[in-house]
């Protein structure tokens, strides 16, 4: 197992290809100007001991040796053995809407991408808690299995979007229903689940759902997203609004946020409807609500003892660089003596 401690130096990577194309420029440039003065035969007459392949043989070397610098300033990292660390925490699934219905803008800079700060700004101040993410709109999906690894958690949710759905609604009921099943230690006393919505519910057993959520032991809460007085869902092109969402009378769809559902799906699943517009405040509550909770113990297996690998590949780069240096673009000599061609 490895890691990268400082991946954005594999940016001046970008050099190595330009480099290349600059040495064929100037080759390019070279032959076409020797040839305005003599004939291809001359010239060899003249520098016979002129060598293309040892010219392209030098630029690979300069190459070779300035990636393995740049992989050096990254510093790659080897875990050298894999190790099971007891930790604590509670574990916490997040149920993202991602119907159509979330694209509108009444709130800044839409539904969908507030919910998704709000997600992210809460993975970012757990501890050892566990987390897993589910997306839905007329059907769930799982985007994240029950993990530790935080940072995988918040790379998945910046990619969830309408189109992963191919069934659009809004069935809060198939996203509890999933919830329920996605917790895998039974011996966890304190079990979230958290639905990011705009409550614009189209199934009818959402709440009895919540019941059944509640008896197994999973608090449900609910984060609004979106305002009462609602807004229109965009269709966008290459980026930019074209049109909006029509219905069949070809009227502009008006989208509003249903507090009441989510407010009646909290409180069945012995939980608390929480208003996420204002994004500090709601990160506030549910930060003291998991400070607050009882951690339970688990046991988990990562690497250990990351050992640092800069100086292999600074090593390397140094040595391709010191061999440019010394590797001349002169044929060889023992080369030409072979005259595996028969020249005179």
């Amino acid at each position: 197992m490895y890691q990268i401690e400082e991946p954005t130096y594999f940016i001046y990577l970008a050099i190595i290809p330009v480099l290349f194309v600059l040495f064929l420029l100037v080759l390019w440039w070279k032959k076409r100007t020797q040839k305005q003065f003599a004939d291809a035969h001359l010239i060899q007459k003249l520098s016979p001991e002129q060598s293309t392949f040892k010219s392209f043989l030098k630029i690979i070397v300069v190459c070779l040796g300035l990636a393995f610098l740049i992989i050096g300033l990254a510093n790659p990292k080897m875990g050298t053995k894999l190790e099971t660390v007891k930790r604590q925490g509670v574990d916490i699934v997040f149920a993202l809407d991602v119907s159509k219905s979330m694209l509108a803008e009444d709130i800044a800079p839409s539904r969908l991408d507030k919910a998704k700060q709000i997600i992210t700004r809460i993975i970012e101040s757990l501890g050892s808690d566990r987390i897993g993410i589910i997306i839905y709109a007329g059907n769930s999906y799982p985007l994240l299995p029950i993990t530790t690894d935080h940072a995988a958690a918040k790379m998945f949710l910046q990619n969830a979007n309408p189109d992963m759905v191919s069934s659009q609604g809004t069935a809060i009921n198939e996203a509890i229903e999933r919830g329920i099943t996605y917790f895998d230690n039974d011996e966890q006393t304190n079990r979230f689940l958290f639905i990011v919505s705009d409550g614009e519910d189209h199934e009818e057993n959402t709440v009895s759902l919540a019941e059944e959520a509640k008896k197994q032991g999973i608090k449900i809460y609910t984060i609004g997203v979106g305002t009462e007085k609602g807004g229109p869902i965009p269709i966008r092109s290459n980026g930019s609004v074209i049109s909006y969402k029509k219905d069949n009378k070809g009227e502009v769809v008006i989208t509003q946020m249903k507090e009441e559902v989510l407010r009646a799906i909290a409180n069945e699943g012995n939980g608390k409807y929480i208003n996420g517009n204002k994004t500090q405040e709601t990160i506030t509550i549910i930060e003291d609500l998991l400070v607050k909770a009882e951690k339970s113990e688990f046991e988990t297996k990562q690497f250990s003892d990351y050992k640092d690998q800069f100086q292999w590949f600074i090593g390397l780069g140094l040595l391709f660089l010191i061999i440019d240096v010394l590797l001349l673009e002169k044929k060889t000599k023992w080369v030409q003596k072979l005259n595996l061609f028969n020249q005179k």
